[in-house]
Parts: C-alpha cells; structure tokens; sequence
C-alpha cells in the first residue's frame, strides 16, 4: 500500500488530472491511496474572495466565486464519465452554495477569523477530491472518496492545526485502510477537523503533511509527492539553474534543506515518516518516468561532502549589543524571551563575547521586538540579506569543509556564518544581492566532481 500525493498544478486542469489518473492507474497494484491540493490556486483565489467580502464588496465576491465554480466545472467536465456528471454536478452546486452563504456571512460580520479562514480555504481540497474521484472512475479504476476530516483528528489552533495523532491514526487504520484493500482511495489535503467537528487546516502546504500522516496511520510502504520538478537538486534552480538531481537524501538532510527554504517539501513532511521509518520520493507528475529523489532514514554512503545548497531570501538581520563590557547572566535568555513572546522564529544565531547576531524572515513584529530589545542592548537592523545553507551527513565527519567554501565565496562579503548542532549545515548570511554569485562559487566547489550513486 502506497500514499501518492500530488499538488495543485498537478491537478489544476482536465490535462493535468488525465495525466495524474495515468500515473495512479500503472501503480494501481501498489493500492495507492491518493491525496490532492486545491485545483491551481484555487485557496488564493477563496482567500482573496473572503477578503473582498469582509472589506464590504459582496457583489464582487458571488461574482469571483461564480467564475471558481465556471473553472471547477470547465476543467472537471472532459474527465467526468457521462453517467456520472449529475452527480458532479450536484457536489458543484452543493458546496458552491455553502460558500456563497459564507460569504454572505462574512459581509456581515466584517471581520475573518482564524476559523472562518479554515472554513472557506477548506472548500479548495474538498471540491478537488471528490471530482478526482470522479474522475477516475473514467479512467477504468474503481475509486471511492474519503472526506479528510472525518479522519484527520486535530486541535482547535485554526490556520495551523496540529494533529492528534493517536486518534487520527486510529481512525485512517479502521476507515481507510480496509477500503484501500478494495478501491483507490482519494483524499484531500491541507484539511482536518476538530473532535467536535470543526473543519481545520493544517498551514500552507500542508498537503504533504497531510499524506505523511496518511501513510504512517496505514502504514504504508512508501509516500511519494508528486510535483512540477524532478526531485530535490543540489541547488534552487531559481537561482542556480544547473542543479543536478538528488537520487538519494536522509530524513535529517530533507528536514534540513526544507527548513533553509526548499520548497519541494513542507518541513513538517517528514515527522510522521521518521517515526514509521516510511521512504518518501519526491516525484514528478509531468516526467513520471524520473526516478526522482527518495528519502530515507539511512543515508546512502555518499564521497561528497555537501548534498545540496538551500536559499531564503528576504531575510532580516539583527545585531543585539550588550550595553555592559560582558554579557551579563541572563543576557540571551532575555533576548530569545522577547522573540518568543511575539511568535518571531529564529534561523541563525551567532554570538560574540559581547554581542548577538540572528536572522528573522517575519518582521511582523519587528519594530515592537526592536523597542524591548532597546531597553537592556544597543540594537541595529540589516534588511535585504539572504541565508546560503550547506547541507550534508558528511559535513561532520570531513575537515576544512568551512575553509573550502570561504575560498570558493572569494569577494563575496559573509555576513554571518553558523553551524548547526547536528552537524548537518553550514550556514553562511550574506547579502542578497551576492546570492546568486554565492550559490554558483559554492557548486561550482562542491559539486565538480558527482558521486554516481546519490547524483544524476
């Protein structure tokens, strides 16, 4: 049994739905069951009609929700059996109306909760589901539609739910397990419910979390994301655009690059996988005869140090200076206190005898965070800064891995350099005008030569 999750310009038109049945049909012995995202941009697109709502434009809104239900019914049409359009027909009009009443509501209200964000953004998956289900029925298979919150158990934290994963477990061995023995399952991403109930989303992207979870309730044998790219690479090839592909990379190496801006996985992905010990492939629905990228616990033995080189942009730093000579006790627990208090995660620290710098891509907070910081330290920001991370199981066991890449940047001015705990990254912050340079030098050092058994 197998999870295949596939995005949603995976399924964000007939063609792309024709060829994803095509895909799930060859692996139709594996008993797959499948997880989709919203049709193309489909949860922007009910976001930004929420917006118009609350802002006091309720025409506009029911005029931009008639054009999402005309695109749903377009792109579903050609992939819908004959016989089997009354019925898509009436899941179109049914939950076209629920949003049209929602919308209506929210122009009352004036206001967009956290709750009512995961009402209407839940509509993307639910819709695409049901008429992928559909959908391949016309394509000779057998498929039954599971609605994700009657499975996918969370708590009450709206816009960014976390699983209850003993009940959610339970629940995906007793409901879909049994039917995936008989029939390919279809599910939708990203969504969830409350025990009471309440319908739930799991944050942006979370459709990969969603099939992870999925997998380790069933115990599946392998989680395969399906996306638009042939797998990880060894560099962002918006900015490097001769990366090579990764065959091969460890849970910890993903986690890694996921959380340093790559952006083929949601970071949470693999925590549900880690703990079953499943595989994941990142795969791709347009070239599904790439082998693609395959994760696993145990690394396979690589002769390069450095696996791939991950990137985010926009990033803030903050340099926080002791106002006494030394850092007095206490001095850094104060400081992450303050970070804490306004939700502001921090990348990368690094720390002098008498100062602090770190990097934040959120400056929601910034100016208030600046101002408490300012009552015990001198405080200075640097806008416009970009994270370059090394990363590689080889990192730790390999000398002068940091003396490679400080000759390779050459000109290019490091404004920060970390490494992590575990040994898994180096880190290095630099301006993000120098980005794209940075990235090309460090390739160019660490992947001249390419060990046959991780890279393509």
């Amino acid at each position: 049994m197998i999870v295949m999750k596939f995005g949603g310009t995976s399924v964000e038109s007939a063609q792309a739905i024709e060829r994803v049945a095509s895909i799930v049909k060859t692996r139709r012995q594996r008993r797959p069951v499948v997880v989709v995202s919203a049709m193309g941009k489909t949860t922007n697109r009910l976001l930004a009609i929420a917006q118009s709502s609350v802002n006091g434009q309720r025409e506009d809104a029911l005029r931009l929700l008639a054009e999402l239900r005309d695109y749903h019914a377009r792109e579903a049409r050609p992939v819908i059996r004959e016989q089997d359009w009354p019925q898509a027909e009436r899941l179109l009009d049914e939950h076209f109306q629920e949003l049209s009443e929602l919308v209506k509501g929210l122009s009352v209200l004036g206001e967009l909760t956290p709750r009512s964000i995961d009402a209407i953004s839940s509509y993307g998956e639910r819709l695409s589901s049901a008429l992928a289900a559909l959908a391949f029925r016309n394509y000779g298979m057998d498929a039954a539609h599971v609605d994700s919150r009657q499975v996918i158990l969370t708590d009450e934290r709206h816009t960014q739910a976390a699983p209850l994963y003993p009940q959610t477990y339970a629940r995906l061995e007793q409901i879909v397990r049994p039917l995936a023995e008989k029939q390919v399952v279809v599910m939708g991403g990203f969504i969830g419910s409350t025990e009471k109930g309440v319908t739930t989303t799991l944050g942006r992207g979370g459709s990969d979390f969603s099939a992870s979870i999925v997998g380790a309730g069933i115990g599946a044998e392998e989680i395969q994301i399906w996306t638009d790219v042939d797998g990880m690479l060894t560099a962002d090839p918006t900015i490097f655009p001769h990366g090579r592909r990764v065959k091969s990379i460890s849970f910890a190496e993903a986690a890694e690059l996921a959380y340093f801006g790559a952006k083929v996985l949601h970071p949470a992905t693999v925590l549900p996988a880690i703990e079953r010990d499943i595989p994941v492939l990142i795969l791709n629905s347009r070239r599904p005869e790439v082998d693609g990228t395959r994760i696993t616990s145990t690394p396979v033995p690589c002769s390069n140090v450095i696996k791939s080189i991950a990137c985010k942009r926009n990033i803030t730093v903050v340099n926080i200076h002791s106002t006494r000579m030394l850092m007095a006790h206490g001095f850094l627990r104060r400081i992450f206190e303050v970070f804490d208090r306004y939700q502001t995660p921090v990348d990368v620290v690094s720390t002098s005898e008498v100062s602090v710098s770190l990097t934040i891509d959120n400056t929601a907070h910034l100016e208030t965070i600046c101002g408490e910081l300012s009552q015990f330290s001198e405080v200075d920001v640097e806008r416009g800064q970009a994270i370059v991370c090394l990363v590689g199981e080889n990192i730790r066991f390999t000398p002068g891995v940091a003396g490679r890449a400080f000759h390779a940047l050459g000109p290019v001015n490091i404004r920060m350099i970390s490494q992590g705990a575990s040994r898994l990254n180096l880190t290095f912050v630099v301006a993000e005008e120098d980005l794209a340079q940075a990235v090309e030098m460090l390739h160019g050092e660490f992947f001249r030569e390419l060990d046959p058994a991780v890279f393509d």
